[in-house]
């Protein structure tokens, strides 16, 4: 079976005789066609993210496999959501053939090692609350495949993106994701318009699921781990637009509650460390409904003292 990924199209022949600028216009469209790609998976996406956002919010762990270059960006998607929504460590794998120590130059042959794919799934001891996030541009890469046959057979979720209709991965998957990029500018290159198209759907899949899940409040990130000095300044910032406070303040709020924002932003209201991290406890981490418990509290005591 031909797919679009893998096409030599008759657009980029005698590429390598074109001007710098005719080459790079070319990169561009093919790169603007990736993005546009994923107008059309956006509903794909959406329920993607709430299937797993559920699998998490029931304690599950998060896996994300791949190769080539595929893999590259889902480990690169698995490394960042830690950091930046204070996913725990603990809970979020990856799965890269090949392993993951890596070196420049990337081994072909590894991605053929579907034993390899399966025995790794299974070394996880993957549960149905558990979820699978499987990229590749085919849509057929054995490993890949492999690691998702061992999670269907857990019952954990599956979800899968490819760059081409009809892939293998997307009829098996439970949550298809199909980026529709076509031919690359240099033939087979799928690290190019796939691998762009691949990364927006991971940051947007992975950011989606992390606001289901409390994590972001007004476009903030309230859960960000505070690891170093421009972080600190980051996180007192959000803590001044978020309760209106002095910088001083904030700087002390955030100090008392180990740095972090959320209890940071319910002391400023009022509230102590431990009264902080009960109520958020109560409303499932939810800054939005902290805020409002506490004003309503805070409201009602007015009331009841006038």
């Amino acid at each position: 079976m031909a797919f679009g990924t893998e096409t030599n199209a008759a657009r980029y022949r005698g590429l390598d005789t074109w001007s710098d600028g005719e080459i790079l216009d070319a990169f561009w469209e093919g790169q603007s066609r990736a993005i546009g790609s994923l107008r059309s998976a956006l509903p794909s996406i959406a329920a993607a993210a709430q299937a797993l956002a559920q699998q998490l919010n029931a304690g599950g762990r998060v896996v994300y496999a791949g190769a080539g270059a595929s893999g590259l960006l889902a480990a690169g998607d698995a490394m960042e959501i830690g950091p930046t929504f204070n996913w725990p460590d603990d809970r979020v794998f990856v799965l890269l053939a090949g392993g993951t120590d890596l070196t420049p130059g990337l081994k072909g042959d590894v991605e053929d090692h579907d034993d390899r794919g399966r025995t790794e799934a299974e070394a996880l001891k993957l549960t149905p609350n558990d979820a699978i996030i499987a990229v590749a541009a085919s849509g057929t890469t054995r490993y890949t495949l492999a690691v998702m046959e061992a999670a269907a057979r857990a019952k954990a979720l599956t979800i899968a993106i490819a760059n081409n209709a009809g892939a293998p991965m997307l009829e098996r998957a439970d949550h298809a994701i199909l980026l529709e990029t076509g031919p690359e500018v240099i033939s087979g290159s799928t690290r190019m318009n796939a691998g762009t198209a691949q990364k927006a759907a991971l940051n947007m899949l992975s950011s989606l699921t992390m606001i289901r899940l409390n994590r972001v409040h007004d476009g903030l990130m309230v859960d960000l781990r505070v690891q170093n000095a421009k972080l600190r300044e980051r996180a007192i910032g959000i803590l001044m637009s978020i309760t209106g406070a002095t910088k001083d303040s904030a700087a002390k709020a955030l100090a008392a509650c180990n740095d972090r924002i959320k209890p940071a932003a319910l002391v400023l209201a009022g509230r102590s460390p431990t009264e902080a991290e009960r109520i958020l406890s109560q409303v499932g981490g939810s800054l939005r409904a902290a805020l409002g418990s506490v004003e309503a509290t805070t409201n009602l005591q007015r009331r009841q003292g006038s």
